[in-house]
Formats: C-alpha cells, sequence, structure tokens
C-alpha cells in the first residue's frame, strides 16, 4: 500500500495593540473552536505556534485555553512552535535581537506548557540567507518555509516531498517545504480534493513527506470560512478523514520527521517570501504590469511549466516603497544598537530592550491583502514602545535633556537634524523642505506625524470592479481573491500627493480652494515643497536654534527670487517649539503672493467623538478632525485628544486663514476596500503683498488634557 506522511503546522497572530474585540472574536471563531474539535481526533498530530502577544493575551482573557493546550501537548497531540516573541521579519533586525526574541518565546512555552519546541515558524516566511545562523544558535533545529523558495532554485514538485538541509557559516538548520497546494485547498475546497491530493503522491516506500502550514485564522476569521468551517463541518469532516485514512496517511511532527526521514539533501534558497508578498512588494506600476504578466501566462497555460521565473520583488523594498515605513525601522535599529551599548546590564535594559522588540513586530512594517501600514491602531503601539523604549535609555544612559544631531538617519544619502530631549523630540529633513517628519512628546508617549501619504496602489484599479466573491461547487473563495468595498465611492478618494506630508512644509499656491489644495489638485508656485534647504544649529545655555534657509523661485505673474527662512527654537524642558518665518524677495520689485504653512497631526481616528478642533478657543460647527472648512482671522488652534488626554496648540502672532482638511487613504484589507484618517492638516495662509520682507511666528505646544 503507497504511503505518505503528513506535518500539519497551523500559525496564529495578532500584532501588538491590536483592538481586544478583534482578538477576541479570532478567539471564539477560530482558536477556540479549532483547539476543540481537534480533541475529538486524538490521532491527528498538529504543530501549534501562537506569537507572543498572543499568548499574553490568552492568559489573560482566557487562561482556559492555556489549560486544553497544556493537556495536548502532555497527550503528544500538539508539538508547540517558537519563532520571533513579537512575530518580527527576522532578515531586517539585529542579529542579537533575533536570538533574543526566539529564546523569549522558547522559555515562555516550555515555562506554561512544559515541553521545548524543536522547530519555529518564519514570520511571513521572509527568507535571507544569512538567517540561518542566528536561528541555529538558538537551539532550533527546524523551520517551514512555503515551496515557493525552493522552486526559485530550480527544484520541482516532485524533489519537494521531504526537507531538506541548510547552512551558514558552519550551523546547520532543517527547512520543511510548505505545499501550496495543500495551502489552497485547505480550507477553501471540499476535503476529497486534499485527501486525493495526498493519494496522488503516496508512495510504496512511504518516505515522502507532505507539509501543510498556514494561518489559523483561516479556520473561522477570513471571510465566510466560519459557516464552512464548523458550521457546515468542513473541519470536523477533515480531520475525520484523516483518521478514517490512517492507514496510509501518516500524520506525524516535525521532530518525528527528523527523527525517522532523511533529508533529501542540502540547499540554498533565495531571497524570498511567499507569492503573493512579492507582488505586493512591487512599486505600484510595476505590481499592475505583474498581475498583467500572470493573467496573460495564465490565458496561454504556460504560467504552471514556468512558474518558477515568474516572481515579484524583495521584501526589504516596502523599506524603499514607503519612506515613513523606513522611518519605523531606522528608528528602531538606532533604538536596538543603543540598548545593546549599555554594559551595565540589568531588569531595566532588559525592559527597554523589550519595548523595541515588540516594536519590531511585523505588520505595521508592509503592506498586501492585510491592511498593514496603513493602519495607525498598528503603528501606534510601535511608536509607542519606541518612545517608551527611548525615554528608558536616555535615563540609563544619562544623556543630556535636550541634544541635537546631524545624521543620516534614513540612511538615504542625506543628513537629518534630529533634536531630541525629554519632553519631546523632533526631527527635521534640510534636503527636503526643511520639513519636520517626526514629532514625539514623551510625557504621554505618542508620535504626532505618524502618518501615511496618499500614493496610487496596484490594486486600486479593482475599485471600480469590487464585488462579493460566493460559493461554487462547494468551494469558499480564499481571501485572496475577495473583492469587496467597505462603502460605497470610496474611488472619489483615490488622491494621490505628490510630496510627502510632514509639519512645516512651505507652499506658495495659485488661485485654488480647500478643496482642491486637500485633493492636491492645485497649481504650486513655487519651488521650496521638498527641495533643499541649507541648515545651521547653534546651542547655547540650554537652546538649540535650527535655521533653515533656501532661495527659491515663486511664479508670480513673472518668477520671482524669494528667500526662505525658518528658525526653529528649542528649550530644554519645555513643551514648545517656537518657529519664526522670514520671507524675503530678491528681486526688488513687488510681488503678490498667497504663503502657506502646512503642519500635520495624525491623532489616530477622524470621526472619533472624543477627538476634535477648537479654533479661536471654540469649537466650529463641524469639530471632527476629519471635517473640511476655512476660517479667516485665525490666531489660534488645538486639536484634542481626550482619549490619550493629549492636545497641541498653535498659536500665530498674526491672523491667517486657515484651511482644514484630512489625509485619508484608501486602502485594502481582509475585509476589503477601506477609508481609513491618516491625519489632520492645518494650512496657515494669507495673501500678501512682497515688497520686502515678511514675518509670521507660530508657537506650537503640546501638553496634557486637563
Amino acid at each position: 500500500m503507497k504511503k505518505i506522511n503528513l506535518v500539519i503546522g497551523v500559525h496564529n497572530h495578532q500584532p501588538i495593540g491590536n483592538f481586544d474585540h478583534v482578538i477576541e472574536e479570532a478567539y471564539q471563531k477560530s482558536y477556540k473552536p479549532f483547539l476543540d474539535v481537534l480533541e475529538k481526533f486524538p490521532k491527528v498530530k498538529i504543530s501549534q505556534h501562537y506569537t507572543g502577544f498572543l499568548l499574553e493575551w490568552l492568559k489573560k482573557h482566557h487562561p482556559e485555553i492555556f489549560g486544553q493546550l497544556r493537556s495536548l501537548a502532555k497527550s503528544g497531540q500538539v508539538q508547540m512552535m517558537t519563532g520571533g516573541f513579537y512575530e518580527p521579519i527576522l532578515a531586517v533586525i539585529p542579529d542579537k535581537d533575533k536570538e533574543g526574541q526566539i529564546r523569549k518565546l522558547s522559555a515562555y512555552i516550555e515555562k506554561n506548557f512544559g515541553t521545548e519546541p524543536t522547530g519555529m515558524w518564519l514570520a511571513e516566511r521572509v527568507w535571507e540567507q544569512h538567517i540561518v545562523r542566528p536561528i541555529a544558535e538558538t537551539g532550533v533545529r527546524w523551520v517551514t518555509i512555503d515551496d515557493t523558495h525552493f522552486k526559485y532554485v530550480g527544484l520541482k514538485d516532485e524533489n519537494l516531498l521531504g526537507y531538506y538541509v541548510t547552512e551558514e557559516q558552519g550551523r546547520m538548520l532543517n527547512v520543511f517545504p510548505i505545499s501550496k497546494t495543500m495551502r489552497y485547498t485547505i480550507p477553501f475546497q471540499p476535503v476529497e480534493k486534499t485527501i486525493d491530493y495526498l493519494r496522488s503522491v503516496a508512495s510504496e516506500d512511504g518516505q515522502r513527506i507532505v507539509v501543510y502550514a498556514d494561518d489559523g485564522e483561516k479556520f473561522g476569521v477570513w471571510p465566510h470560512t466560519y459557516k464552512h468551517v464548523y458550521d457546515d463541518g468542513w473541519l470536523s469532516d477533515f480531520l475525520g478523514a484523516l483518521e478514517a485514512n490512517s492507514d496510509w496517511i501518516n500524520l506525524v511532527h516535525f521532530s518525528e520527521v527528523l527523527d525517522n526521514v532523511k533529508p533529501i539533501g542540502r540547499v540554498y534558497l533565495q531571497n524570498a517570501s511567499y507569492a503573493e508578498m512579492l507582488q505586493w512588494a512591487l512599486p505600484e506600476d510595476l505590481f499592475r504590469k505583474f498581475e498583467e504578466f500572470e493573467h496573460k501566462l495564465k490565458a496561454a497555460n504556460l504560467l504552471e511549466n514556468y512558474e518558477e521565473f515568474v516572481r515579484g520583488g524583495y521584501w526589504r523594498n516596502f523599506l524603499a516603497k514607503y519612506p515613513e515605513v523606513n522611518n519605523i525601522h531606522k528608528k528602531m535599529i538606532r533604538l536596538s544598537e543603543r540598548a545593546h551599548a549599555i554594559k551595565q546590564k540589568g531588569p531595566a535594559v532588559d525592559k527597554a530592550l523589550d519595548k523595541v522588540w515588540a516594536a519590531q513586530c511585523n505588520d505595521p512594517y508592509w503592506h498586501g491583502v492585510f491592511g498593514g501600514l496603513y493602519l495607525p491602531n498598528l503603528r501606534y503601539p510601535v511608536y509607542k514602545n519606541m518612545i517608551e523604549a527611548e525615554a528608558a535609555l536616555d535615563k540609563l544612559a544619562r544623556r543630556p535633556k535636550l541634544s541635537v544631531t546631524e545624521e543620516d538617519f534614513d540612511m538615504d544619502g542625506s543628513k537629518e537634524v534630529l533634536v531630541e530631549g525629554n519632553v519631546l523630540d523632533a526631527y527635521f529633513m534640510p534636503e527636503r523642505g526643511a520639513a519636520m517628519f517626526e514629532l514625539d512628546y514623551k510625557p504621554i508617549p505618542f508620535n504626532f506625524l505618524d502618518i501615511i501619504s496618499r500614493r496610487p496602489e496596484g490594486y486600486h484599479e479593482k475599485l471600480k470592479r469590487a464585488n462579493n466573491s460566493g460559493n461554487q461547487n462547494g468551494e469558499v473563495a480564499s481571501i485572496h481573491d475577495i473583492v469587496t468595498s467597505k462603502e460605497e465611492g470610496l474611488e472619489k478618494l483615490l488622491n494621490y500627493d505628490w510630496y510627502r506630508h510632514a509639519s512645516f512644509v512651505d507652499h506658495f499656491i495659485g488661485d485654488t480652494t480647500v478643496e482642491e489644495f486637500a485633493g492636491a489638485k492645485y497649481d504650486e508656485l513655487g519651488d521650496f515643497v521638498e527641495k533643499p534647504y541649507r541648515s545651521r544649529i547653534t546651542r547655547k545655555d540650554g537652546k538649540i536654534v535650527l535655521r533653515f534657509e533656501r532661495e527659491g523661485r515663486v511664479l508670480a505673474g513673472s518668477e520671482v527670487p524669494v528667500r526662505v527662512a525658518k528658525t526653529f527654537e528649542f528649550k530644554e524642558g519645555s513643551h514648545t517649539i517656537l518657529c519664526s518665518y522670514k520671507l524675503e524677495n530678491l528681486s526688488g520689485a513687488g510681488a503678490q503672493v498667497d504663503f502657506g504653512v502646512e503642519l500635520n497631526f495624525g491623532l489616530l481616528a477622524g470621526d472619533a467623538h472624543d477627538r476634535y478642533y477648537k479654533i479661536n478657543g471654540s469649537k466650529p460647527a463641524d469639530p471632527r478632525l476629519r471635517s473640511v472648512g476655512s476660517v479667516d482671522g485665525v490666531r489660534n488652534v488645538s486639536l484634542v485628544d481626550e482619549w490619550q488626554r493629549l492636545k497641541a496648540a498653535v498659536e500665530i502672532d498674526r491672523p491667517l486663514t486657515l484651511w482644514r482638511f484630512p489625509i485619508e487613504t484608501v486602502s485594502l484589507s481582509e475585509a476589503g476596500f477601506e477609508r481609513v484618517y491618516q491625519s489632520s492638516v492645518l494650512f496657515f495662509h494669507s495673501k500678501i503683498e512682497l515688497q520686502k520682507e515678511y514675518e509670521v511666528s507660530f508657537r506650537l505646544t503640546l501638553g496634557r488634557v486637563k
């Protein structure tokens, strides 16, 4: 009789800071019912992976599942898998953090479930060969990776019915290829299709291995799956079929395979992730070209024969595609280096380092079919942990209460100016308009400039044909194939920014409206936005003064040479930033210009009742942070966040016209296309007759809501 070894792995993950109700729904729809069904089929062996944050949440909110898992582990039915505690992309974090995160989760599993994990789940299956050594250094013996990785180096389906050994600098690691066929049939297609596939690859010697490993949320949380998996009995039918066919389907754990079956050979894998991730990493134009290319290959029946040559981009290019994500990554790296550099270790250092590890949670570092980096609620806890870690490290290293450095923070070849203190951090990019791109408030750890600008995405073309996918022939559509929209008319919000939204962005605008300016459909008459400014830094008596200056041109009938100088003043212990502007007409002839300064504040929610505007001391008719409006004669504006007990107040030394509007992106998530609030824009401007000089000053104060 032909036999096959089947290894099953289930990966469960929730990002740090995810809403309790979202995790609770996942518990009720997936994590708990899955184990309840599994218990009814004791012959079925499964490896279970839970990320550290999820385990901590479950222990706090549903400790009963720990007892259930402990019992299943003790019986040998479940084998626990380790990985990075906070589910980082291992390839892009420091090696010491790779090892530290894996050891932390392994120790947690051993303490709570009485078993030492021997293998791990690789976050998003992002593979780079150098990760082998730090993984192996932790004692991990095996890892699961998509079969796509193996096909990229020339292996065929018939070569992937087993496992391989790889090595890096003398450290060995066993790698198991995850079957794409199994990933796409489970649980979306009838049970018989999976059984038929297993039968087709079974062999007389019974040495072949098929690996299924994928997200546990597919069993109940993904759209349309709960009814299919539980109410309609798919999971019970599947596990029952495995037991009924256990005379030829040998259900084993990964560790048992290592003990009883020899590896096929040695392999070295290319930098890769799963196929969809590689497409998502492409620039928008190539994203669409890649999709078109795949369709053409499928139509010509060529894709299956040549799929090993068809691949998208490279995961790290998310850091190039989205500069805002790159800033998160580089700040995290900077803080990790600072934490590891402290020679006298102890609980305080460990706690600060753990916050850095939490900030390595992968979800806000990329974007695909899940909201990812576009979701403020996923970025917020990352910045919160980094700001808290920084404050702790400042005390441990006894840093000055206020300091300034010039360094290539984002590693793009140009230096940024970083003002850092015990109250706030303010980061500027002189080569990009001398705009402020990060503003951290430390008493209530929050980055006011944690925002994502609007840019085209390859999937935006699908908005016009968005529709629900239903059941066909007993199959349930995969999340990758479902296209829905959370509200009508989202295509009207597809406005794209030609510059990165930040604060103290200097505009000279033509005859336009607030709506046109908000939609980035206006004429910029100056050449100051994202253009190089000279910088000068002075330090004196606990004060830091930054001066940024540029000579540019403004189209005011004819081109007029104009110098813009802006000066920022910071004081030790102060919650206030002073900014003074001076415009000079260098032509000697008068010119009428409309000059304005753009500020951004990302307060997480545009519609919440506890987040609102106050203009000239009073709430406007529509105080919501996503409201659009124009008000003349404005001298002060406050943005209030009662949820965090936080506010930002702007005072101007002369009355200006204020345009306010939200930055809202349209992104794809597992629930469909959705509008996401990113920030509230304050644009202070005025038409002026610039004869020689014009001056205006801003006072920006951050503080608590009393």
